[in-house]
């Protein structure tokens, strides 16, 4: 993937508690990270996907561009979670031109929204392995009102946001650019402050997705309950602040149910998973998101999942200058995989 000036953006990464922005460059040292930034949003200004204070989150965003000089108009966004569909299905052999007029009657049945309130989009995948006479289609149908809100969030704050991405391709992306994955089953697992991403691949193909609600935040909801305190306070809590009020022990507790939790629904993903390739054993998963710091959570899922669980670095087959802090670099990594992802797009990019 080459980029040109005229073909960059930048990847802008609109999560529930945070927001972060990546610009990366084609350069003589190959792909190269120019600008990177990450800003915390108001609580509540977005919940479960939901913009409920969109200036708000414009001016976070026009704050974010300006402290770390990214003057990039340009960028690539992504959505994610239940307003997002992605299937795969079989439809007839056809060319894209005809699957393309055809597209919204095989999609009605696979669709829980009314067709009418959704965007389509496909991807043609190749022949069916049982039918020759049909081919596997990757269908992305996504509620107009959310990519509607999400354009005009971007086009509030000044910007020109020239891709909508779904979250688990962003990070399917980052994937691709940094590892080989082999011959091996990988799943792909983002853990966000509200939601979590699943995507599996066999080789560089995504054969299964699935979003899931549960995120870091459900600790912070535990926090409250048990200290009694407002969300901020919370987070203070959670990273070891004021012990007097929540003690290691406490704290320790409350992560250990949580991440449990997370494990027993991604377990319950993956075994459907196994339910339709039952000879398909996932070898490696990597995690990323802000729950993937949490060394309990990787280490129960090893187990459960019987698979080796590692932490995915985003910026592996980039090149990162002494501009940026390494430590800084690499506390962030494992949160910045979906901007990164994004930021790896062009602007005629399907």
């Amino acid at each position: 993937m080459v980029f040109g000036k005229k073909d960059n953006l930048v990847g802008l990464d609109i999560g529930s508690r945070s927001l972060k922005a990546a610009e990366i460059i084609e350069s003589k040292r190959g792909r190269e990270l120019k600008r990177f930034g990450v800003t915390d949003i108001p609580h509540g200004a977005i919940e479960d996907g939901t913009i409920n204070d969109p200036e708000a989150v414009a001016e976070s965003i026009r704050q974010l561009f300006k402290g770390h000089s990214i003057k990039e108009r340009n960028v690539a966004i992504s959505i994610g979670g239940y307003s997002v569909i992605v299937k795969k299905i079989a439809v007839q052999t056809m060319d894209e031109e005809q699957l393309q007029e055809t597209i919204h009657f095989e999609a009605e049945q696979y669709i829980p929204f009314d067709i009418s309130d959704v965007n389509l989009d496909f991807q043609i995948l190749g022949p069916n392995e049982t039918n020759p006479n049909q081919m596997n289609v990757f269908l992305v149908a996504a509620k107009k009102e959310m990519v509607d809100d999400y354009y005009n969030l971007a086009n509030l704050a000044g910007l020109n946001p020239c891709i909508i991405d779904v979250e688990a391709f962003a990070l399917q992306n980052t994937f691709e650019v940094g590892y080989d994955p082999g011959d091996d089953n990988i799943a792909l697992i983002d853990i966000g402050a509200s939601k979590t991403s699943l995507n599996i691949l066999k080789g560089n193909n995504s054969v299964f997705m699935r979003d899931v609600s549960l995120g870091c935040s459900q600790i912070n909801q535990k926090i409250i309950s048990l200290a009694d305190c407002n969300f901020d306070d919370a987070e203070n809590l959670k990273f070891g602040g004021n012990p007097d009020r929540l003690s290691a022990e406490d704290l320790k507790e409350i992560v250990s149910s949580v991440v449990a939790d997370w494990c027993t629904e991604i377990r319950r993903a993956l075994d459907f998973f196994y339910s339709t390739y039952p000879d398909d054993q996932i070898k490696r998963i990597f995690l990323s998101g802000g729950g993937a710091s949490i060394r309990e959570f990787r280490e129960l899922l090893g187990v459960e999942a019987s698979a080796e669980v590692e932490t995915i670095n985003p910026f592996k087959g980039i090149y990162v200058g002494d501009r940026f802090d390494p430590e800084f670099i690499k506390q962030i990594a494992p949160q910045a995989a979906i901007t990164v992802g994004l930021a790896l797009r062009k602007v005629n990019d399907k």
